[in-house]
């Protein structure tokens, strides 16, 4: 079992009331793929964080199982080996802030607010980075 299927696992699984979209598994890979590379494609993982915070903000995507994963991937990003030190100070603080309170962006969104962690925040902020 690869680093990140045991991720999936840990994130996907448990006692929630609701079921994680399996749509989340193949948006996560993708950024874990360029997350874990030695020298990650920035364009790609720019595309792949856009890709899954754009699923985050629409009705099907914006669910308290699917917001508490993601930042629960990004949280335990020791776990499936990953790091983002070797990326630029703006994209690793997006990568940062997603382990931070995106899991209150259902269930709280005025504390996500602050944070900067509501899936639409960090879209914008991903967005800038291309500019």
């Amino acid at each position: 079992m690869t680093n990140f299927e045991k991720a999936w696992a840990r994130i996907s699984g448990g006692t929630r009331r609701e079921s994680v979209s399996d749509e989340l598994k193949t948006l996560l890979e993708s950024v874990y793929t360029e997350i874990t590379r030695n020298q990650a494609q920035l364009d790609s993982l720019r595309d792949g964080l856009e890709r899954l915070l754009l699923f985050l903000t629409t009705p099907t995507g914006r669910t308290d199982a699917n917001c508490s994963a993601v930042d629960l991937f990004f949280s335990i990003h020791d776990e499936w080996q990953g790091n983002w030190e070797h990326l630029p100070g703006n994209l690793a603080a997006v990568l940062d802030d997603m382990a931070m309170q995106l899991h209150d962006a259902v269930s709280d969104p005025h504390i996500a607010r602050n944070f900067s962690s509501l899936p639409e925040q960090l879209l914008k902020r991903v967005q800038q980075l291309r500019a």
